[in-house]
C-alpha cells in the first residue's frame, strides 16, 4: 500500500486462515528520493505527464517488488509461499466527478508479478466506478469485517495523505466516506519551510497558535459541506490550494497549527452526528499528538485510540485493507459497500496479473 502518502510502501504479510486476519510481517519500504518527487509532481496537472508517468509506473514497480523481496527476506518465506500481492497502486488523480469520472493507480502491475515471481491482485477502483460508484473509500468493508460489534456504534479513521471515515453502527449500517485532507498539507508545509518530509512528533503545529479565522475560512471550502457519496485526494488538496487561503502574513508555525485542526475538525464533524463511543485512529496521522488531543477534545465523551486497541496495528490497517481485498477477490466476495462509494451493487473487486 502506497495510496496518497509519500511516506513510502507499507508491505505486510497476512494469514486468512483464520476468522481475524493475523499480521506476521511489516516492512516500510521507502521511496528513492527522485520517485517520492515524481510522484508528488504526478499528483498535479503538469507538463507532459504521460511520457513522465511512463517511467515513473516502471520505477514504482521495481520499488514495490524490491518491498516484497524485504518482507520475503525477513519472514524467511520464498515466492512459492504467497498466495498474492495485493496491490493498490500509487494514485496520482481521482476524479470521481464529471461525466466521465476516473481514478488513476499507477504502477506496472506486470512487472511486479514478473519480478516477484507472484501473482498480483490490483486495480481494485475501476470496477466500482463502472457501476456509478466513487471507487473510494474501499477500506469500509474491510473495516466492517474486522472492527464491527453488535449493538455499538464505532467509528474507523484513517489519516494518511487524505483521511477517510467509515461508521459502523449498531445496526449493521456502514456509512464512509473521504472527510479531505489528513496528513497532505501539513507534510506540504513542513516541507516548505523545514525541508522535512513530515512534523515529526508533531512539533511545528504546537509551536504555534491556532487561528479560527483561517480555519473556519478553509472550511468554507465546498467540499466539506458536499454529500456523501465523496472522495478527494492530492489533486484537490495540495499547496496552491493551501496558498490561496492566506494573506501571506501568517506565521509559519500558526498556519501548521492550523492545518493540523482543520484535519481533526473535518474529521470530527463528520462523526459526531453518529454518537459513537468509540473511535479508532489508524494510518500516520496516529503519532501526530497535537492531532490526537485535537480529536479527543473534538469527539470526547467518545473514547479516541489507536487501532491497537481492537487488535489491529495501527501502522498497518490500510495495508491489511488491501491484502483483505485480494483475499476478497479469491473468495469472490464484495469488496465494495455501494452505500459508501455509490456503486449500483456489489462487485468482486480486481484484476489478477499471474506472474
Amino acid at each position: 500500500m502506497s495510496g496518497t502518502s509519500l511516506d513510502g510502501i507499507d508491505l505486510v504479510l497476512v494469514d486468512f486462515s483464520e476468522t481475524t486476519p493475523r499480521l506476521l510481517q511489516s516492512v516500510l519500504h521507502p521511496f528513492p528520493l527522485e520517485l517520492k518527487a515524481e510522484l508528488s509532481a504526478l499528483a498535479r496537472p503538469g507538463a507532459n505527464e504521460i511520457e513522465r508517468m511512463g517511467p515513473a509506473e516502471q520505477q514504482l514497480a521495481l520499488c514495490y517488488a524490491a518491498g516484497v523481496a524485504a518482507l520475503l527476506q525477513q519472514a524467511a518465506l520464498k515466492p512459492e509461499d504467497i498466495q498474492a500481492i495485493g496491490c493498490h497502486g500509487q494514485t496520482i488523480r481521482h476524479r470521481p466527478d464529471g461525466r466521465y469520472p476516473f481514478s488513476y493507480q499507477i504502477g506496472n502491475m506486470h512487472l511486479l508479478a514478473a519480478e516477484t515471481g507472484i501473482r498480483v491482485i490490483a486495480d481494485f477502483r475501476r470496477k466500482d466506478m463502472a457501476y456509478g460508484g466513487q471507487g473510494a473509500p474501499l477500506v469500509p468493508a474491510f473495516h466492517q469485517a474486522v472492527f464491527a460489534r453488535p449493538a455499538t456504534n464505532r467509528a474507523v479513521v484513517n489519516i494518511g495523505g487524505i483521511a477517510n471515515i467509515s461508521v459502523l453502527t449498531a445496526d449493521g449500517i456502514v456509512i464512509g466516506y473521504d472527510t479531505g485532507p489528513g496528513n497532505c498539507l501539513m507534510d506540504d508545509w513542513v516541507q516548505l519551510h523545514r525541508q522535512q518530509a513530515y512534523d515529526a512528533d508533531g512539533g511545528m503545529a504546537s509551536a504555534g497558535q491556532l487561528q479560527p479565522e483561517l480555519l473556519q475560512k478553509m472550511l468554507q471550502d465546498p467540499y466539506f459541506s458536499q454529500t456523501a457519496p465523496k472522495s478527494t485526494g492530492r489533486e484537490y488538496f495540495h499547496l496552491a490550494w493551501l496558498q490561496q487561503q492566506l494573506t501571506g502574513e501568517e506565521s509559519s508555525v500558526d498556519v501548521q497549527r492550523t492545518l493540523c485542526r482543520l484535519t481533526a475538525q473535518s474529521i470530527a464533524d463528520c462523526i459526531r452526528p453518529y454518537q459513537v463511543s468509540d473511535v479508532y485512529i489508524c494510518g500516520g496521522g496516529v503519532h501526530h499528538p497535537v492531532l490526537m488531543q485535537d480529536l479527543q477534545q473534538l469527539l470526547s465523551p467518545a473514547q479516541v485510540v489507536a487501532t491497537d486497541a481492537a487488535g489491529v496495528a495501527a501502522d498497518w490497517v490500510e495495508a491489511i485493507a488491501f491484502a483483505w481485498l485480494a483475499w476478497a477477490f479469491d473468495q469472490k466476495l464484495p469488496g465494495n459497500v455501494p452505500a459508501v462509494t455509490g456503486a449500483r451493487q456489489p462487485c468482486v473487486l480486481g484484476i489478477e496479473y499471474p506472474p
